[in-house]
């Protein structure tokens, strides 16, 4: 089992950057991939991208190239994701979750495990 914990939401302006995190907890996290998927009301969850078990590939979402960066650091069993110049289509709770190896997926069930989300809300 792993436990996932997100933080770092908030309400921000348009442009500004925000940094999420996911720490997990339990079976070595350096054995998953990670993932960070976005979600609001009435609609599917969004894939935003992975990152593979040793953060030496990422794969994003084409909306999010260039603004977004995952990264991890198994030391500390933690997932981040870096948001920079945000937008008010970026609202959204944003989850972050975790797959076995090999490979990454931008499909949201086929995660095995997930964090409660936080709240991100980018004002125009």
């Amino acid at each position: 089992q792993v436990q996932l914990v997100e933080s770092g939401g908030g309400l921000v302006r348009a442009g500004d950057s925000l940094r999420l995190s996911c720490a997990a907890s339990g079976r070595a996290f350096s054995r998953y991939v990670a993932g960070w998927f976005r979600q609001v009301p009435g609609k599917d969850r969004e894939f935003v991208g992975f990152i593979n078990w040793n953060g030496e590939s990422t794969f994003y979402a084409d909306s999010m190239k260039g603004r977004f960066t995952i990264s991890r650091d198994n030391a500390n069993n933690t997932v981040y994701l870096q948001m920079n110049s945000l937008k008010p289509e970026d609202t959204a709770v944003y989850y972050c979750a975790a797959k076995g190896r090999p490979s990454g997926s931008h499909y949201w069930f086929e995660y095995d495990y997930w964090g409660q989300g936080t709240q991100v809300t980018v004002s125009s």
